[in-house]
Parts: C-alpha cells; structure tokens; sequence
C-alpha cells in the first residue's frame, strides 16, 4: 500500500517540474552539469551546492531544492555571502580588528538560563 502510494506521488511530481535526465561531473570546468527534460543544461560548482551529497557517487540530489537552494533561499544565500565578505580584508577591517584587540578582543557572549 505504501508503495502504490508513493508511486503515485513520484508520478505527480514528474508532472509539475523539469526532470533531470542526465548527470555529469566536467573535471576541466569543476562543475556538476545537469540536463534537464526540457533541454535546459544547468552547471554549477559541488561547493555552492546547498544539501549535496555524493558519497562513493549514491548521489542524492533533489533537483526542486537545489533549484531552490540558488534561486530562492534566502537564508543560504545569505550565509554564502557571509562567507565571501568575511573573507575580505580592507583596511577598515584590519584598524578595526586591531582596535578591538587593544580593547581586549571580542566580548565573550553572556550565558543566560
């Protein structure tokens, strides 16, 4: 009973979005590249994928979420962007790095109960 009912969920969703139908990983360009039943051919790189899971390549990959995960989620894109301006270095950030150093470095959080 399961079974049939899960069958025809997986039928209904091959019905309201792209189906991916071939899967590569291109060494030369360092992206995962996925074509779709439309003609649609997405690339993108293994790092900026959110959820991707490869494991001795038992791929799991949700195509609707890692659509979603580069074109709507907020929250991931925003910790992406985090990542990228925590990595800069100004001179804005090295006075003010060094000014909290003299002051005695960053404030421990207070724990409350």
């Amino acid at each position: 009973m399961d079974f049939e009912a899960a069958a025809r969920r997986g039928v209904q969703r091959l019905k309201k979005g792209p189906v991916a139908v071939a899967g590569r990983y291109d060494q030369q360009a360092g992206r995962v590249m996925i074509e779709l039943d439309s003609g649609l051919e997405i690339a993108f790189r293994p790092q900026h994928a959110q959820g991707l899971y490869f494991p001795a390549i038992d791929a799991d990959l949700y195509l609707p979420a890692l659509l979603e995960g580069f074109l709507r989620s907020n929250a991931w894109m925003a910790a992406r962007m985090g990542q990228v301006g925590g990595r800069a270095t100004t001179q804005a950030k090295q006075a003010a790095a060094r000014a909290n150093g003299r002051l005695g470095g960053r404030p421990r959080k207070k724990v409350t109960s």
